[in-house]
């Protein structure tokens, strides 16, 4: 016999599944030269030694059989996730069309009809393995690649989210705010808009965008930015371009984050009274993440110390938020943030700047 074929049969097992012992006797001599065979009477029987540790790499099944016969003993199989790949092989006396069409629904991989020819019978098993193996090494490679890509995409993402990150400290390392504000502000905005009804990842990438709410203040003079005394209406004027510089070093992205902190850059400081700037925006005509970036920024500001003031207490920053609900913020989302006191509370605690604790 074929030395290849031996050698390549040597580590398979064929499960012979038939209540007549005559002809388990006959295909047992035709595989047991080849291949590793496994016996069973019955359906039930081969069922149990499908499911087991040394379960078969291919299944003869008759179907004329007692109780549970060929074509429900197929259906069992393939309804076990441990045994539907397994190539199945019907070996029946039946042969008309509609008999192997009910095999070939239930997921039969062939049929081989009786008598049973020895080549024949050799051929169709060694196909089958060998298209079986061909299978579970395309479907390893795909999931090989897969996880490779899914690692990749990962890692281009963190970057990605770090670039972004590093892009809202860029303004702070002009200006006096410490990196622990953009910190703590975009996990204000996160809770807000987790309690305010958006998805988990929805708030997610407002916490993401928020820190690039300020961006534009790398376009701001320093002798302006840095300025610790009260601006004059020419200094602020020019200030207030920020959002629009923001905005505009942003650019016009396919990726929903950047556009996101884009949209954030140029409306956080929009008021809901109209009174805000750079549009003069009012009530719903400022995007929802720039009014809630908007509560987020001012509250940090005002409990942050810096070399110029003393940081507010939470109660008092609380207190002005309050106030200027239906004012500078959107009065449906102040309650909300009211009523994250605690949670807000401990945000303040864990990320408080080294000069306060």
């Amino acid at each position: 016999m074929n030395k290849s074929l031996a050698g390549h049969a040597a580590k398979k097992t064929v499960l012979i599944v038939d209540d007549v012992p005559e002809n388990l006797y006959v295909l047992q001599r035709i595989l047991a030269v080849h291949y590793r065979v496994q016996i069973a009477t019955n359906g039930r029987t081969a069922i149990k030694i499908a499911l087991s540790p040394s379960q078969p790499d291919l299944i003869l099944l008759d179907v004329m059989m007692p109780e549970l016969d060929g074509y429900e003993t197929c259906q069992l199989l393939k309804q076990q996730e441990r045994t539907r790949d397994i190539p199945l092989l019907f070996v029946t006396a039946k042969s008309e069309v509609e008999d192997e069409t009910k095999g070939f629904e239930l997921g039969a991989a062939d049929y081989l009809v009786k008598p049973i020819s020895p080549p024949v019978v050799l051929s169709r098993v060694k196909t089958h393995l060998a298209m079986h193996d061909q299978r579970k090494l395309l479907a390893d490679q795909v999931a090989t690649r897969t996880a490779q890509l899914q690692a990749r995409n990962q890692e281009l993402e963190e970057t990605h989210q770090e670039v972004i990150r590093q892009l809202g400290r860029a303004s702070e390392y002009r200006d006096n705010e410490t990196g622990l504000h953009i910190v703590r502000m975009s996990r204000y905005v996160r809770m807000l808009a987790l309690k305010s009804g958006l998805s988990e990842p929805e708030a997610d990438q407002m916490m993401q965008a928020a820190p690039m709410h300020d961006l534009g203040k790398i376009g701001i003079p320093d002798h302006i930015l840095l300025k610790p005394g009260k601006l004059t209406p020419e200094e602020f004027a020019i200030i207030k371009t920020h959002p629009e510089i923001g905005y505009n070093i942003i650019g016009d992205q396919k990726s929903g984050l950047l556009h996101l902190g884009r949209t954030i850059a140029l409306s956080h400081h929009e008021k809901w009274n109209g009174l805000g700037y750079p549009k003069g925006l009012k009530g719903e005509e400022i995007p929802l993440a720039g009014r809630l970036t908007a509560i987020g920024d001012v509250f940090d500001a005002l409990t942050s110390s810096r070399p110029y003031k003393r940081g507010w207490t939470l109660d008092d920053a609380m207190g002005l938020i309050l106030k200027e609900s239906g004012e500078h913020f959107d009065p449906t989302l102040v309650p909300i943030f009211s009523s994250l006191r605690e949670e807000v509370a401990k945000i303040m605690d864990q990320y408080q700047d080294k000069d306060e604790a």
